[in-house]
């Protein structure tokens, strides 16, 4: 299971109308590389794959590849605001180390 907070579900939604995607949802996904060793994947998709995990989180779909679910397990994407960064945070519990920028860690 993921979480994904209500100013994440808000900054999706303005992805998706920016882009013009009506259909589909947001990928989240895990592949090697970045300076902890991997990194996350984050994508607009038109539809899920077949064995995708897929959730729902007041009509924005999120699907999750079933490998990079065992990484992403009980993981919460929201998105933070400061006067230095803005952008999605991935609060990942697997997560053992991370990278300062937090878009790459090692498990």
């Amino acid at each position: 299971m993921i979480n994904v907070t209500p100013k994440a579900i808000q900054k999706i939604r303005e992805a998706f109308a920016k882009n013009g995607v009506s259909e589909g949802g947001l990928r989240l996904g895990v592949q090697g590389g970045g300076c902890s060793g991997l990194s996350y994947l984050f994508r607009l998709e038109t539809r899920e794959r077949e064995k995708d995990n897929v959730y729902e989180f007041e009509g924005i779909k999120v699907f999750i590849d079933p490998k990079s679910m065992l990484y992403l397990d009980g993981m919460t994407l929201d998105y933070r605001e400061s006067l230095l960064h803005s952008g999605f945070v991935f609060e990942n519990p697997n997560a053992k180390k991370s990278c300062s920028c937090g878009t790459s860690f090692s498990a």
